[in-house]
């Protein structure tokens, strides 16, 4: 029973650093549509 739980949390770190190492290396593309937001100028007080 002990050896199994072994097993089981090596497994769970194995898994763990290699989701890890996925997200580190996965290449995310920026966002490339443009957003053009008009503020009023009410909300900007002198």
């Amino acid at each position: 029973m002990n050896r199994t739980w072994l097993y089981l949390a090596v497994a769970a770190l194995i898994a763990l650093v290699g989701a890890a190492l996925f997200l580190y290396t996965w290449d995310i593309p920026a966002p490339s549509q443009e957003i053009e937001k008009t503020l009023p100028d009410d909300r900007f007080p002198r």
